[in-house]
């Protein structure tokens, strides 16, 4: 059997870059930031000391340069999961698959991948524009599901706790719960608030908001917020985690998410001026992650 990846399993565009993201092997560097919003891109890359390259396809805008001597890189992932399926697994093959003969490399490298997100809290008393990093992800998705070796690093003891304690329905996808990287959650979140993120598939009935539809699972945020399981309980909501976690670590890359709270839901809270918190915290991963 041939160990060459077929053109049609990885897409590379004419020049030889990855397909979504457009990266060359040259432009990843090893300490990764990864935002939700386009808009955010700028927001982080101007704090760099020099801007080396940006480019953009899409929803996916890179900005690649040098922090305190380091090789820093900052790209947006829009809004997902899914969109995290696909960025993570570009960046990995633009490392660890040789994009000139379509073969995985012998050595691999191993990337520092830290999410800065906004998100909500399910606990009344962590309050608005404070931080959190995420000890785990826990995925309502779906996404990991696809991947044959998720039993691998699933944590199966706050599944199983969570479907007990929630009388999962059946019909939602199983909840997998994947573990953030230690060494990055220790260097970037050491003296940050931790606790599960919940990684929902949607911002309105997944997440428990009603308009005019009605959520298969009315009272789903208060299960959220009274779960708890050997000193772990579910923190805030957000919606790239999980897959971030899963695929992080089925891949070999350091994975880490760390979010400002701008609202919380508990106590019906919001912030009156999330964009300042979010500088902080951009400040903040970037001093700790370089280092």
């Amino acid at each position: 059997m041939s160990n060459i990846i077929a053109e049609t399993e990885l897409i590379l565009n004419a020049n030889g870059s990855v397909y979504h993201l457009q990266l060359l092997p040259e432009h990843i560097a090893e300490n990764v930031i990864i935002v939700g919003d386009q808009g955010r891109v700028e927001t982080v890359s101007k704090y760099f000391d020099s801007i080396d390259y940006k480019i953009q396809n899409r929803e996916f805008i890179t900005h690649g340069g040098t922090y305190k001597g380091k090789r820093v890189m900052v790209l947006s992932s829009g809004i997902g999961t899914d969109n995290i399926d696909i960025l993570i697994h570009e960046l990995d093959a633009a490392v660890n698959i040789d994009l000139k003969t379509r073969t995985v490399k012998k050595e691999h490298t191993a990337l520092n991948i830290v999410r800065i997100g906004t998100s909500g809290a399910l606990q009344e008393d962590i309050p608005v524009d404070s931080f959190i990093v995420s000890s785990h992800g826990l995925g309502f998705d779906g996404l990991l599901n696809y991947y044959a070796d998720l039993p691998k690093i699933n944590d199966f003891s706050i599944s199983d706790a969570f479907i007990k304690q929630t009388n999962w329905h059946q019909n939602l996808p199983f909840p997998y719960a994947i573990k953030g990287s230690e060494k990055l959650i220790n260097k970037i979140g050491f003296d940050l608030r931790k606790g599960i993120t919940a990684t929902a598939p949607g911002f309105y009935g997944p997440q428990g908001r009603k308009l005019r539809l009605t959520p298969w699972v009315e009272d789903f945020n208060q299960q959220l917020t009274d779960f708890y399981h050997q000193d772990h309980r579910i923190t805030n909501f957000e919606m790239e985690t999980s897959a971030l976690y899963g695929l992080g670590g089925l891949l070999g890359h350091e994975t880490c998410t760390v979010c400002a709270i701008i609202a919380n839901r508990v106590a019906k809270q919001y912030s009156k001026n999330y964009h300042a918190a979010v500088e902080q915290l951009i400040q903040l991963v970037l001093e700790r992650l370089t280092k």
